[in-house]
């Protein structure tokens, strides 16, 4: 009876373990089928912008829906401008925030600083995009940008970039916004992993005479890397995502110009604006189509990440 009951409790430990893998196993190959049905239905209603413009819908500035005319160049180079200014604002305040919580900040305010920044990132966009308009942009109007104007707008070279009447909105108002979005998702993922650095390192730096500029840069960074690395790849993922705090402020204007306070066009919210009034089969794949654009667009960005994360590994273990 008890070589019975243990041969029975095996079996049946057998079985779950069997149902335990193949549950997980559908769960893995659900996601990747999810996926491939989301690549098909957008190539799929993106094939008559497809068969209509070809190529040629990438390098084309044109958005006529009155004459069936469009081009996806306007919002591609939105969408890239608004997350790289995003970037470049988000990375050193992240930073900054990072190291001021885990090395220079007293105890008592690393947890209530360290909750502060974690609400931040919990907040819808949709409140940031409502900030930025009534009242970001009105301040940036009326005191930042005439600022712009008169000291980088006259500079050669740059000045092109930094023209323009103060409307408040723009591409560089809404990089802005983007960037105030990511830095608590960055600087979350570069507080925690610098705080999975050995202090018996950072104190062995320290013992030697190190400064604290000298043990974050040559003790701390290169010991996170992979992990700081991944930190900027998920804002910048974030960036290019985003829609509605983008819409608010981008000033959603289908127009070309060189200088970073004017209106543009980006392409999520290209499709947060005209995807219910889109009228005609044309009109609506050209929307799609652009979908499509940001799926590969964003694709390519992490998959880049992922082989930046590989490569620093793959050092890292020649390293050691």
């Amino acid at each position: 009876m008890p070589m019975f009951s243990h041969e029975a409790r095996l079996k049946r430990q057998a079985l779950f373990d069997l149902l335990f893998r193949n549950l997980t196993r559908a769960a893995a190959f659900g996601v990747l089928a999810l996926l491939a049905a989301i690549i098909v239905s957008l190539i799929v209603g993106s094939m008559p912008a497809i068969h209509a413009f070809g190529p040629g819908f990438l390098a084309s500035s044109d958005w006529d829906p009155v004459n069936d005319k469009f081009g996806a160049l306007i919002p591609i180079i939105g969408t890239l401008v608004t997350s790289g200014i995003a970037l470049f604002i988000a990375i050193p305040v992240s930073f900054g925030i990072a190291i001021f919580l885990t090395e220079l900040a007293p105890r008592i305010l690393r947890r209530p600083l360290g909750v502060a920044i974690e609400l931040l990132a919990g907040i819808p966009s949709i409140i940031y995009g409502m900030w930025g308009l009534f009242v970001f942009a009105p301040l940036f109007a009326d005191h930042l940008e005439p600022w712009i104007n008169k000291h980088l707008g006259s500079m050669p070279g740059i000045g092109q970039f930094f023209s323009g009447p103060p409307m408040g909105i723009g591409i560089l108002t809404a990089g802005i916004i983007l960037a105030i979005m990511v830095i608590p998702f960055i600087a979350s993922v570069m507080r925690d992993v610098f705080d999975v650095v050995p202090t018996l390192l950072k104190e062995s730096a320290y013992g030697l005479g190190a400064t604290t500029w000298e043990v974050v840069w040559k003790v701390v960074l290169p010991y996170t890397r992979i992990g700081v690395a991944g930190g900027i790849m998920l804002g910048l993922g974030r960036s290019l995502g985003e829609t509605m705090a983008v819409t608010f402020v981008i000033g959603n204007a289908h127009e070309l110009s060189k200088s970073l306070l004017m209106p543009g066009n980006s392409i999520s919210s290209a499709l947060a604006n005209e995807f219910t009034e889109a009228v005609g089969d044309l009109y609506t794949s050209a929307l799609i189509e652009l979908g499509l654009i940001l799926f590969f667009i964003t694709f390519i960005v992490l998959s880049l990440a992922r082989f930046m994360l590989y490569k620093l590994g793959k050092r890292e273990g020649l390293a050691s």
